[in-house]
């Protein structure tokens, strides 16, 4: 956690908008958890029991980041644009 602060503090230093980098940092953040199963605190319980194979846990996962992906990049950052992010 120590490192998320750390990089958000360089890239405020080096002049990056805060609330721009902010929203940039939790929509990255929401790819990752999609994709792994050890990237939040539920999902190794949800793991862990079995119900998913880790090949489907990573091939859902995929689908999602990229489902994710194109709608962050296609609507996300025309709705930031909207709301004055940027």
């Amino acid at each position: 956690m120590c490192n998320v602060f750390f990089v958000f503090i360089v890239q405020l230093a080096l002049g990056a908008p805060p609330l721009f980098y902010a929203f940039i940092m939790i929509a990255s953040g929401n790819v990752m958890m999609a994709l792994t199963h050890y990237a939040t605190g539920t999902a190794p319980v949800i793991f862990g029991t079995g119900y998913v194979s880790l090949k489907k846990w990573w091939s859902v996962g995929f689908v999602i980041s990229v489902i994710d992906i194109t709608v962050m990049i296609l609507v996300g950052l025309v709705w930031w644009k909207f709301l004055g992010f940027y």
